[in-house]
């Protein structure tokens, strides 16, 4: 089974691929996707789902998980990642691909096995858990990486016997 991370951003999208050969998680691809520098949102965001829609039509996956938003201090960049989510959530609808949305705690949680973990924490357990020699970079790719681990361990888990949500 192949998965699809996707940590949303309108200046950076991080995307990172793996399969699932038994019970381990196999690396495929990951990076970031990047809006149109100094362009409103619109072409930035625009010039992210040209280039999302590429990619899952190269890596074909099966399904894919979205980080959930952060409502943190700065009320701009929640609604900006938003607006992210909602044009990830889109083209992954219109690829027919099922998505579950996971919160940062879950993910870091499943990677590290705490959900107060720093992002070089994430970044270091990522590569130990795929088996990378350098870390994945930037870190918007490792987090997607990690979004698509938890998903695995999401979908492997006896409790998740639940069909993900097909958003279409």
């Amino acid at each position: 089974m192949r998965l699809l991370g996707v940590d949303p951003g309108t200046h950076l999208l991080g995307w990172g691929v793996i399969d699932i050969k038994g019970k381990s998680p196999a690396y495929v691809a990951c990076g970031a996707l990047k809006g149109a520098t100094g362009k409103p949102v619109a072409v930035r965001l625009a010039r992210i789902a040209d280039e999302l829609s590429a990619l899952i039509r190269e890596h074909h996956p099966d399904r894919a998980a979205v980080e959930k938003a952060f409502f943190g201090k700065n009320a701009n960049a929640a609604l900006r990642v938003g607006e992210a989510r909602g044009m990830a959530l889109t083209e992954l609808a219109r690829a027919g691909i099922p998505v579950e949305e996971l919160t940062a705690t879950e993910v870091k949680k499943a990677v590290t096995g705490t959900g107060g973990a720093h992002k070089s924490q994430v970044q270091r357990m990522v590569a130990a858990l795929l088996g990378l020699r350098t870390l994945p970079k930037p870190a918007d790719a490792s987090d997607a990486l990690a979004i698509a681990i938890c998903l695995a361990h999401r979908l492997a888990s006896p409790r998740s016997s639940r069909s993900v949500r097909r958003l279409s």
